[in-house]
């Protein structure tokens, strides 16, 4: 027997649910990309990104995924046999790190554990170190979805400046930005990257970088620069050359709707809802973990992310538990991936995404470990209400 009929339930760590209004803003017929409408909405788009990053600097829009934001970052300022320091937190900082190894740069990580948010204090020690200034970039995401780890970009930030290196500061918001606060030029951040398919609540398929100052200054020295990604070339007149080709034209009309929802809505109110539905979500898992086969991946709270919570546990158990809500209960949460694929669930608490909505993916759950007698604390959900409750009271 199954209660899943009716309106599916995604809380993976991207895609994430798209509001009715932005899928609406797509179901129209396409536009004249040289002149016209489709000039305004780029340029909307392009101011409006700069409101959410937090950035004066110039930014650029791509038909392309997180991971091409990541390439169009490395090969618009980096120059073949540069070095880049990788700061570890999980999952995807690395992979930066490996796509930058296969562009001909060489890359140094600073390794931790997955449990952990990256240390400042260690950054500046081995920035202070490099009094050769071999060190050209460093790379780091402000919340790795595979780990459930936030670091602290400001505090990052300043130990590299801090440490008198020349190194440009490059950060990953793909799972945070839309989420939790970033403040791009006055957290000392040269280039910011991000997707559209997570807090900014747009289908798949856009990406964005946001580069300051430093950042373009270096680019007239980059010989990594290929024609798709270059900066230069989009800087050109012609409308077209803003994407270097045919723009996506559905998705942008998805995405200036998007960002005019997070403006209504207001991003400070934004980053409210999002740190009360982690606050509720954490709430629970941290009274389902009394049962001792569940448990937060990263240790101290203070460093679990505003937008996804990693939850370790057998893999038998995690795979039955997501089969379970998907089958049962119409509601799919996500599986580990890296190191910890198999052995863990992530519960996604981002984008658009209200109270009802995380309540009933946290209910499903509950239900799940107690249908399926995988121990666990009982009132999970009574104590998601209860976050909820205390910090919403008059």
């Amino acid at each position: 027997m199954a209660v899943a009929a009716g309106r599916p339930f995604l809380a993976i760590p991207g895609p994430t649910t798209v509001p009715d209004e932005v899928l609406r803003a797509m179901h129209r017929p396409a536009v004249d990309i040289y002149t016209g409408e489709l000039v305004g909405i780029t340029e909307r788009c392009q101011a409006d990104l700069k409101r959410v990053f937090g950035t004066d600097g110039r930014m650029y829009i791509y038909a392309a995924n997180g991971h091409g934001a990541w390439e169009a970052a490395l090969s618009n300022t980096l120059s073949r046999g540069d070095t880049v320091l990788v700061l570890e937190s999980g999952r995807f900082a690395r992979g930066w790190g490996e796509m930058a190894a296969l562009m001909g740069l060489k890359v140094e990580t600073l390794e931790q554990t997955w449990e952990q948010a990256v240390d400042p204090v260690a950054v500046r020690a081995r920035l202070a170190e490099d009094s050769a200034g071999a060190i050209k970039a460093v790379l780091v995401v402000q919340i790795d979805t595979a780990s459930g780890v936030e670091n602290d970009i400001a505090a990052i930030g300043r130990a590299v400046r801090d440490s008198g290196s020349p190194a440009l500061f490059m950060v990953d918001t793909i799972a945070s930005m839309g989420c939790v606060p970033f403040d791009m030029d006055a957290w000392g951040v040269d280039i910011t990257v991000t997707g559209s398919q997570k807090g900014l609540m747009t289908p798949p398929g856009l990406s964005f970088v946001a580069a300051g100052p430093r950042a373009i200054e270096a680019h007239a020295q980059a010989d990594c620069r290929t024609f798709y990604w270059d900066w230069t070339f989009r800087e050109g007149e012609e409308h077209y050359q803003k994407y270097c080709g045919t723009p996506p034209e559905h998705l942008l009309f998805g995405l200036s709707k998007a960002l005019e929802l997070l403006f209504e809505e207001g991003l400070d109110a934004v980053h409210a809802r999002h740190r009360l539905l982690a606050g509720a979500t954490k709430a629970a898992v941290e009274r389902w973990a009394q049962g001792e086969v569940l448990a937060f991946n990263v240790a101290d709270p203070a460093q679990r992310s505003g937008s996804v919570t990693v939850v370790r546990m057998p893999e038998a158990e995690a795979a039955a538990l997501r089969a379970f809500c998907e089958t049962t209960c119409g509601v799919t949460i996500g599986g580990g991936i890296g190191a910890l694929s198999k052995r863990a669930i992530r519960i996604a608490h981002m984008g658009h995404v209200n109270a009802p909505m995380m309540l009933g993916t946290l209910g499903a759950i509950e239900l799940g470990l107690r249908t399926l007698k995988i121990p666990h604390g009982a009132g999970g959900v009574d104590a998601a209400i209860g976050h909820l409750a205390q910090h919403l009271a008059g």
